[in-house]
C-alpha cells in the first residue's frame, strides 16, 4: 500500500471514490500536519443520502472529478510511464538489439536513439558516444554503461540478481508462461517460492508478436503482455523473480540449485519449467547475420526495426501467421516462406483468413531457404522451389525464423528421464520407461526424481498452447503441495515408529 502526504487544506476530503462504487480503498494516507479525521461508515454515508440525495450528488460529482479529466486518476493511467533508461545503439547492431529486447521483457521503460537520427544528440542530451562505445545505455537520474553485459543492466535498474535466502520450498527454474503460473500460485498460495530465468520473463511465448487463442483476451493479447502481467502478479504476491542467473548444476537427490556465481539454492520441491527455444537453421550465411537482420522468434519489439522494409516469415504454423498479421501494419511487405503445399495443415482457419485480408502479406509454397547474402547486414536470401528445384534471390531487410522448438534439457542430469527428443518424461511415463524407483506412483507432473516436477513446453506432453502450460504450472503447486504433505507425514510416522522402539527398550 503506497502512502502519501496529504495536506489538511489541500483536501476537503477523501473516499468519495471507493464509498461511491461500493469498493475498498485503494491507498493510504498520513497527514503532514496536525490534523482531525472524521471517518464515515458506508451504511451511515447511504442513510444519510436517502434523505438528502444532494449529499450524494456532490459526493458523486467529487468523485467524478477525482476519476476523470487529465488530473484524474484516468488522466494520470492514460500518461505513459516516464522512460527508465536511454539506450544508443544501431538498429542492426546485435548487441543493441538484445538489449532492447531485455529491457522490454523486464518491462523496463526506456528511449531508443538511433545514432544516425537527425536529432539523435538532442535525444540524448549532448554529444553522442562514439560509435565503437555502442551499445550504451544511461540509467536516468544513474550511470551511463557501455557495450554493458545483461547482469551489469539488471542490477542497474534493481532487477532481482540475488537471491534473498538460501532455503525455499520451491524453486522454479524457468520464468515463461508455466514457470510465472507456477510462481504466482506458489506464492499466493504461502510457499517460499523462487523463479530463476537466465534471461527475462516471457519465455517463448514472450517472443510471439500475438495471441489470439488465449481465454480471456478477445482481441488477442502479445506474448509480451502476458507475460509483464503474469510478472507483476508474482512479484505482488511475494514470489522472488531472478533474471540473468544460469543453473550451472542440479543436485536431484540433495534437491540444490547450483547457480552461475556459486549461489546454491536448497529446496524442498524443484519445478522445471524451462521450455523450449526456437529450432535454428544450418544454411549458409545464417550464424554470421544472426541478430543483423535474421532472428529467431518475432517479438513486437522488433516492429521498430521494420518500419517500410521488406520483411521475410519461415514457418507455417499459428507463430509465423500472428508475426506476418502483426509485421504487416509496419513492414512496406510481409511474405511468408511455407515447405508445404499450404498453411492449412499447420495453420488455424482464423489465421488464414486474416493473412488473405492483407494485401502487403504473400505466401510462397513449397520453398524453402537455402542462403542468405549481406556485408553488414542481411540484404537478400536464397529460396529455391521444390516445384521446378530453381533457386531464386530475394531482397529482403529482415527475416524471422518459425520453424518449431528444441526442449533446453541438454543441461538437466541424468537422473532427469527424457524422450527420445529431449523433453522430460512425468508420471505414467517415468514408471513405463522403467525409471521409478518408490512403491507408491509418481503424481502426474512428477519426473524421475522424487521431489523434481515439470511442467510447460519442456514435458513430454501432446498439447503445447500457452493455455495448458499455465494450467501445468499451477497444477505443478498442488502437487509440491501433496509431495511436502507426504513427505512430513513419512517423516512423523519415522519419528513416531522411533520412539515406540526406544519405548520398549
Amino acid at each position: 500500500m503506497e502512502s502519501s502526504a496529504l495536506s489538511a487544506n489541500a483536501a476537503r476530503g477523501t473516499g468519495e471514490v471507493p464509498i461511491t462504487l461500493g469498493t475498498g480503498f485503494p491507498v493510504g494516507f498520513r497527514a503532514a500536519e496536525q490534523s482531525r479525521v472524521m471517518q464515515i461508515e458506508p451504511h451511515d454515508y447511504h442513510a444519510v443520502v436517502a434523505l438528502e440525495p444532494d449529499v450524494g450528488k456532490e459526493v458523486g460529482r467529487l468523485a467524478s472529478e477525482r476519476i476523470g479529466g487529465t488530473g484524474g486518476l484516468q488522466g494520470l493511467a492514460a500518461e505513459p510511464p516516464a522512460p527508465r533508461a536511454i539506450v544508443v545503439g544501431h538498429r542492426l547492431d546485435p548487441s543493441c538489439t538484445e538489449l532492447r529486447r531485455f529491457l522490454d521483457r523486464n518491462q523496463i521503460t526506456f528511449s531508443w536513439v538511433q545514432p544516425d537520427a537527425p536529432n539523435a544528440a538532442q535525444q540524448w542530451g549532448g554529444p553522442l558516444p562514439p560509435e565503437e562505445d555502442c551499445p550504451v545505455i544511461r540509467v536516468v537520474d544513474g550511470k551511463t554503461v557501455v557495450r554493458p553485459q545483461l547482469r551489469r543492466v539488471a542490477e542497474l535498474l534493481d532487477l532481482g540478481t540475488e537471491p534473498v535466502a538460501a532455503e525455499y520450498d520451491t524453486v522454479i527454474i524457468g520464468a515463461g508462461p508455466a514457470g510465472l503460473a507456477a510462481g504466482v500460485y506458489g506464492a499466493s498460495e504461502g510457499l517460499r517460492t523462487i523463479v530463476v530465468e537466465r534471461e527475462a520473463p516471457g519465455g517463448q511465448a514472450g517472443t510471439s508478436s500475438r495471441i489470439e487463442n488465449y481465454l480471456g483476451f478477445p482481441s488477442g493479447v502479445s506474448g509480451e503482455e502476458l507475460a509483464s502481467r503474469a510478472l507483476q502478479q508474482a512479484r505482488r504476491l511475494g514470489a522472488e523473480i531472478l533474471v540473468t542467473r544460469e543453473i550451472t548444476r542440479l543436485d536431484t537427490a540433495a534437491r540444490q540449485v547450483h547457480l552461475d556465481g556459486g549461489d546454491v539454492l536448497r529446496a524442498q520441491t524443484i519445478i522445471l519449467a524451462c521450455g523450449v527455444a526456437w529450432r535454428q537453421f544450418s544454411v549458409e550465411g545464417f550464424d554470421r547475420l544472426r541478430g543483423t537482420g535474421i532472428s529467431y522468434g518475432a517479438a513486437p519489439s522488433e516492429a521498430a526495426s521494420t518500419h517500410g522494409l521488406d520483411v521475410h516469415i519461415v514457418g507455417a504454423g499459428n507463430s509465423a501467421g500472428q508475426a506476418a498479421m502483426f509485421f504487416s501494419n509496419h513492414a512496406r511487405s510481409v511474405t511468408i516462406l511455407c515447405r508445404a503445399d499450404g498453411l492449412e495443415k499447420s495453420m488455424s482457419r482464423y489465421l488464414i483468413d486474416q493473412l488473405a485480408a492483407r494485401s502487403n502479406i504473400h505466401v510462397l509454397c513449397r520453398t524453402e531457404v537455402v542462403g542468405a547474402h549481406g556485408d553488414t547486414s542481411l540484404e537478400a536470401i536464397d529460396v529455391r522451389n521444390a516445384a521446378t528445384g530453381e533457386t531464386s534471390r530475394l531482397q529482403s531487410d529482415g527475416l524471422f525464423v518459425l520453424i518449431g522448438a528444441d526442449a533446453e534439457t541438454a543441461w538437466l542430469p541424468p537422473e532427469i528421464a527424457l524422450d527420445g527428443h529431449g523433453f522430460v518424461l512425468t508420471g505414467p511415463d517415468v514408471r513405463a520407461a522403467g525409471r521409478w524407483g518408490l512403491e507408491r506412483d509418481p503424481y502426474l507432473l512428477e519426473t524421475s526424481a522424487p521431489g523434481i516436477f515439470a511442467c510447460g513446453d519442456v514435458r513430454l506432453g501432446p498439447v503445447k498452447r500457452v493455455a495448458s502450460a499455465v494450467g501445468e504450472g499451477s497444477m505443478a503447486i498442488a502437487f509440491v503441495h501433496q509431495y511436502i504433505r507426504d513427505t512430513e507425514d513419512r517423516l512423523d510416522d519415522g519419528v513416531a515408529a522411533q520412539a515406540v522402539k526406544s519405548a520398549r527398550h
